[in-house]
């Protein structure tokens, strides 16, 4: 029954809500979530099934010109891209033209304003919308009633996707599986966990999937069929790594230590600042990294200290995306990930990493107040409201990279890059220090509270720059950083120095995704799928973490379908548990990571990649 159904839909959680209304919108246009969209109206029509009214000018950023298809991925993206309209955001609108405010327009005076301004629309839609909306047939329109039935559409839309999704349990196995419980949860609602006790490494349990259809069916529906089938358990443990064990002598060790920050970009990217470390002579090497703690209260850490990080080594070139695989952080112990080895002398890049499983974009929750960042004195002044004060000097304390307690030229133009794209020169950071207080010829704490009040009165209070910077470094209207976590990297040398400073590569992102699928490429076993023996799928399996990687040896593109719904307390960087991955040519790329959702209870990875015929 629908009220049967109400119930079973909001006990899920707000990530689950999102993905079965993905689906059921998607399968509402078409038989299954492998078939490509293959035309704007096709976007259009899933959009309204999903309760969405896009304007053409967002169909047209969705579908720009070259575009020939969009997969269900892609569907889910823009989803989350198309902002709810708030409930009386029309009622607003309406009221403007309401000349005689009596809750009445005139069909000639909207038949006006929608046909010669904005998207305009023909006569003929405008008559339309009056013969649902003109109830008495008076020539007027009820806006009040009419934005009541446009609401209740909206939703009469959504309950028939999902009606049609649930009655149609064949389809809903085929497509998505019985259950969804392995989406993942959302940062605010995952608990902060100790990670995995290290398991003996084995190799991943592996069997191919036979056709168990008759042999007369086309050759097409056969090859859908041969999968490749990879189930890993992982259990349950303390947080402690008992493979490596901290170096006794650490404390004489020479070490140094410098901050940096993982960057929630708006398509999903993840982007980080990247290291250039230099060792003079060969020596033995301790290499950690962990997340940044910044709360001040002992027994309340900071709600992005669970998420997972590692430090990738490369020699190379920092103009040359392909660079050599080094080594990087495979072992854990606790928080911090680390690499213990001799290295020889050389200069070398530090590609800081994390999966994307704990760190990623999120259906946006019912929108919380507006936090305020300025307030006027009694005395007419504009003063920095203590929140902000607060956010500020986490900001702070995330830029100051060699943990100084002061900013430097170069350090505050790395802060400048993430928010605005430019950098300070030297007379303009000469003006800084005439004008904000400094230290040693660089910016303190106060200084950079100065400089952003400075901002705000050149706005005469108008936050929307401030807004702009922050949301750059990762803070919601909140005022909580929900899309960004600070981290600390430390280098330790048992008999030199080294050096170690922080750098932009604009080859940065594809230099680490090499690093990463060569990582998994040298560890794991490569397996072919049943009838293709040019598409191989490496396994992963880590400490705390399982990655594949597709490599497609063929002559021509491949889709792979990934289907992880048999996994049990498992999050996928994907952020759902069916997807496909698109492989060209001769090319190797990362399919997925899996991590435990809850790390003190035993987990299961169980993916099965299937081949896509090409139509």
């Amino acid at each position: 029954s629908i009220n049967l159904r109400h119930f079973r839909y909001s006990s899920l959680s707000l990530e689950e809500r999102f993905y079965m209304t993905c689906r059921a919108a998607y399968l509402s246009v078409f038989r299954s979530s492998l078939v490509n969209m293959t035309s704007k109206d096709q976007l259009c029509s899933v959009l309204q099934q999903a309760g969405k009214n896009p304007s053409q000018k967002a169909l047209d950023k969705y579908w720009p010109p070259g575009t020939n298809k969009l997969n269900f991925d892609d569907f889910c993206e823009i989803l989350k891209k198309e902002k709810a309209a708030e409930p009386d955001q029309l009622m607003r609108i309406f009221k403007k033209f309401d000349a005689n405010c009596d809750g009445y327009i005139s069909h000639d005076e909207l038949s006006r304003i929608l046909t010669s301004s904005g998207e305009k629309m023909s006569p003929k839609e405008v008559d339309e919308i009056f013969s649902l909306a003109d109830v008495n047939k008076d020539g007027k329109l009820d806006y009040a009633e009419f934005c009541r039935l446009l609401e209740s559409t909206v939703e009469q839309c959504q309950n028939a996707a999902l009606e049609k999704l649930e009655a149609d349990a064949k389809l809903k196995r085929q497509n998505f599986g019985n259950q969804m419980d392995n989406s993942p949860q959302s940062l605010e609602s995952q608990p902060e966990l100790p990670a995995s006790e290290t398991q003996p490494r084995t190799e991943p349990e592996t069997t191919q999937r036979k056709d168990s259809r008759s042999s007369s069916r086309p050759s097409s529906a056969r090859s859908r069929r041969s999968s490749l089938s990879t189930a890993i358990t992982m259990g349950a443990g303390s947080t402690k790594s008992g493979r490596l064990a901290e170096p006794k002598s650490l404390q004489d060790w020479h070490h140094t230590l410098m901050r940096g920050c993982f960057y929630l970009e708006e398509d999903g990217t993840i982007v980080s600042l990247q290291y250039r470390l230099i060792i003079p002579e060969t020596t033995s090497v301790y290499l950690t990294i962990r997340p940044l703690n910044l709360s001040p209260i002992p027994d309340k850490p900071s709600p992005w200290m669970y998420v997972d990080s590692a430090l990738y080594v490369v020699m190379g070139n920092e103009t040359k995306e392909d660079s050599n695989l080094v080594c990087f952080t495979e072992l854990r112990d606790k928080e911090r990930f680390l690499w213990r080895g001799e290295r020889n002398a050389g200069s070398y890049l530090l590609l800081p990493f994390t999966t994307g499983c704990r760190l990623m974009k999120r259906t946006r929750k019912t929108a919380t107040k507006t936090a305020q960042l300025v307030n006027r004195t009694q005395s007419g002044e504009l003063e920095l409201t203590k929140e902000f004060q607060v956010a500020l000097s986490d900001i702070f304390e995330v830029i100051d990279l060699d943990g100084s307690g002061l900013l430097s030229l170069e350090e505050y133009n790395f802060f400048e890059q993430r928010t605005s794209g430019e950098k300070c020169d030297e007379d303009a950071w000469a003006i800084c220090k005439e004008n904000f207080d400094t230290r040693k010829n660089e910016l303190t704490r106060q200084g950079f509270l100065e400089l952003n009040l400075m901002e705000a009165n050149d706005r005469e209070g108008d936050p929307r720059d401030l807004w702009l910077t922050l949301e750059a470094m990762g803070y919601n209207r909140s005022l909580e950083m929900v899309e960004a976590c600070p981290f600390v990297i430390a280098v330790y040398c048992e008999d030199v120095k080294a050096t170690l400073q922080a750098v932009h590569l604009d080859s940065g992102i594809k230099m680490l995704n090499s690093a990463v699928q060569r990582s998994i490429t040298s560890k794991a076993e490569a397996r072919s799928l049943k009838g293709h023996e040019n598409v191989l799928v490496y396994t992963y399996k880590g400490e705390s973490r399982i990655s594949s990687v597709i490599a497609n040896k063929s002559n021509q593109k491949v889709t792979v379908h990934i289907n992880n719904e048999q996994s049990k307390n498992c999050a996928s960087s994907r952020g759902m548990s069916v997807f496909a991955v698109e492989v060209p040519l001769c090319s190797v790329q990362v399919c997925q990571h899996v991590m435990a959702l809850n790390e003190q209870q035993e987990w299961t990875y169980n993916c099965v990649e299937t081949i896509i015929p090409s139509l």
